[in-house]
């Protein structure tokens, strides 16, 4: 509310909030945020202790019955760890969902699907900065990743035993440098090329809107550098 001049101080947020019933803050640190005026805010007579408790219950009857509070031997999921979690199970379930998340726009002369027994014999080109670069494949809000449960398209289709050949074209989403020489070498010996491009979240997250669904940088000019 600050940030869009609803309010004008941590102060007036913190009782605008409260009053509107809202009883968490995702904040930007401890020592900085909004909820910490409630003190004050309860001091100068602006909310009341009785709204302050109405607020905090459902709060804490939620984190009860998520068992935070519990002993960690009654909590069954304290026993976890990578070996359940990166188990073969779980692993060829998120392979599954990957899957069936796709969206294929156009196929044209039913290209694909590409087949692992298809390539072994074809010569494949892996380009872009989506290529082959670990940490731009997660969106907003994604959990930090452990580096060797991460596949790119490069490591996938390598483990295919298909021949490929990789040029990032540039390095990072913004693709402000292009290398169009280092493309156009690899592209023009393959047989089938892969075309990584997009945005992540060091171009579009929450508070980085756009005005546009264009490409960044030069990600248009590697794309058509490709296909020519």
């Amino acid at each position: 509310m600050l940030g869009h001049h609803y309010t004008h101080s941590f102060l007036e947020t913190a009782v605008a909030s409260m009053n509107a019933g809202c009883n968490l803050e995702l904040s930007y640190g401890l020592k900085k945020n909004v909820f910490m005026h409630i003190p004050q805010a309860l001091a100068m007579g602006n909310i009341t202790l009785q709204m302050l408790r109405d607020r905090v219950r459902p709060l804490f009857y939620t984190r009860m019955r998520l068992g935070e509070f519990d002993p960690p031997a009654m909590n069954p999921y304290s026993s976890l760890d990578l070996s359940v979690v990166q188990s073969p199970e779980h692993r060829n379930l998120s392979l599954e969902a990957a899957v069936k998340s796709f969206v294929l726009l156009k196929n044209v002369r039913g290209t694909l699907p590409l087949r692992g027994q298809d390539l072994s014999g074809q010569h494949l080109a892996v380009v872009g900065p989506f290529a082959d670069n670990p940490q731009v494949l997660f969106g907003d809000y994604a959990p930090v990743p452990e580096p060797q449960y991460i596949y790119t398209p490069r490591r996938g289709l390598e483990m295919l035993g298909a021949n490929v050949s990789f040029a990032a074209g540039c390095s990072k989403p913004r693709c402000q440098q292009y290398s169009r020489a280092e493309l156009v070498r690899v592209v023009g010996a393959a047989d089938v090329v892969l075309v990584c491009l997009g945005t992540g979240v060091d171009v579009e997250t929450e508070a980085k809107d756009r005005r546009d669904l264009s490409l960044p940088g030069h990600q248009l000019e590697l794309l058509q550098d490709a296909v020519q």
